[in-house]
């Protein structure tokens, strides 16, 4: 289930949701690890941003020089195009520059671009961005952005929630490196997960279980069941979890393998007492096992094992492959026991009580627990790339 905070943006059209600079640097930094020299001599552009506010823009134009950025690309939309009105008074950096129109200010989105040193203080940084109106509104699948696209190396941005499969496929993923921030339920979208399974997309270094924490419009209206900060630094926030970095910048994280128990040894030793109790069942419409948890997959079996999306930050390419989804049936017929869920488990699903429009040859993961027909959530199925016998 998609989290409130999150939800309720996609419905309201309320994407301004603005990335907190730790998070910025948290990230960028576990690339940095990896790869000192990930962004030297590279063009970053950021588009869907704000820059007069943005912290993407603040972070990238303070560490022009430690990163070694050829180039700093940075694009606004329009204030008038824009559902939710935030912010919408001028800057003074607007107000006090020559350039100013009052006009184009709110009709126009803004082009924000730093490769040079023009305060001559020997250093570039923030205080050597430069900028102008765009023709457009600054909306991402215009022309005019799009040729900013062609001359960037990385894109980096919080695109619109609710506009996160079109923005992903705006990318290009296999042309362009980029860093992007999504909810976890997009690993299963069609635009992303056959790039996932291919290995030519993953989720960042950031935990899926820490959430994050962003900037909201001041008229922003919080679920009866947010339980979280309201405000930080002065500054409105909206904790959203299940939030991650969707990248193929490579991070050491993705390389890491999951330390790993045998399948008796989880049985008898799991801290989960679903394990412990019924072990691991096999679904009804899937040749593969139900692993509730992934603490709790087994080291020694050979075949192929669902497991919950919030696995993949754990995801190590070396140690397994991803081979499918339940969520859309994106996985090969081999691996399936019918074509979809059978008419038979469907009727024993609402005999016993079960809810939700199920319908026979829905792809959904479905087992018996104890003779009762249960719809399993969002599965991604996995296999040991060498399993240990």
């Amino acid at each position: 289930m998609a989290n409130d905070g999150l939800s309720n943006a996609k419905r309201a059209k309320n994407d301004e949701f603005y990335t907190q600079y730790q998070d910025i640097e948290k990230e960028v930094n576990s690339y940095l690890e990896f790869n000192p020299q990930v962004f030297a001599n590279k063009t970053i552009f950021l588009p869907c941003d704000d820059p007069e506010w943005s912290n993407f823009t603040k972070y990238f134009a303070q560490n022009f020089g430690k990163l070694g950025l050829k180039k700093l690309i940075s694009t606004s939309y329009a204030p008038d195009s824009k559902i939710i009105k935030m912010l919408q008074q001028p800057t003074l950096f607007e107000l006090e520059d020559p350039k100013y129109d009052d006009v184009k200010s709110n009709a126009n989105g803004k082009l924000f671009k730093l490769d040079h040193d023009k305060t001559g203080d020997n250093k570039i940084n923030v205080e050597d961005l430069e900028w102008e109106y765009l023709q457009g509104d600054g909306d991402f699948r215009s022309s005019e952005i799009l040729k900013l696209w062609s001359d960037a190396d990385i894109i980096i941005t919080n695109p619109p929630f609710s506009l996160f499969r079109e923005f992903l496929t705006w990318i290009q993923p296999t042309k362009k490196q980029f860093m992007i921030i999504g909810n976890m339920n997009a690993i299963t979208y069609k635009e992303a997960f056959p790039l996932i399974m291919e290995n030519k997309i993953w989720v960042g270094a950031t935990n899926f279980n820490t959430g994050m924490y962003f900037r909201v419009p001041n008229d922003f209206v919080y679920a009866d069941s947010y339980k979280f900060e309201r405000e930080r630094n002065g500054e409105k926030v909206n904790r959203v979890p299940g939030v991650c970095w969707f990248t193929n910048l490579d991070h050491g994280r993705r390389h890491q393998p999951l330390p790993l128990m045998t399948m008796e040894e989880n049985k008898k030793y799991s801290k989960h007492k679903e394990v412990k109790e019924i072990g691991y069942l096999k679904y009804d419409n899937y040749d593969a096992i139900e692993v509730p948890f992934t603490d709790a997959i087994p080291s020694d079996y050979p075949g192929i094992m669902g497991v919950p999306i919030s696995y993949l930050d754990k995801h190590s390419p070396e140690q397994f492959e991803i081979v499918g989804t339940s969520d859309n049936g994106l996985i090969e017929d081999k691996y399936k026991t019918t074509p979809g869920l059978s008419k038979q488990f469907v009727d024993d699903y609402y005999k016993a009580g079960g809810t939700g429009a199920y319908k026979e040859g829905n792809p959904t993961a479905g087992l018996y627990i104890n003779n009762v027909a249960t719809m399993i959530y969002k599965r991604i199925f996995i296999k040991h790339r060498k399993h240990k016998k």
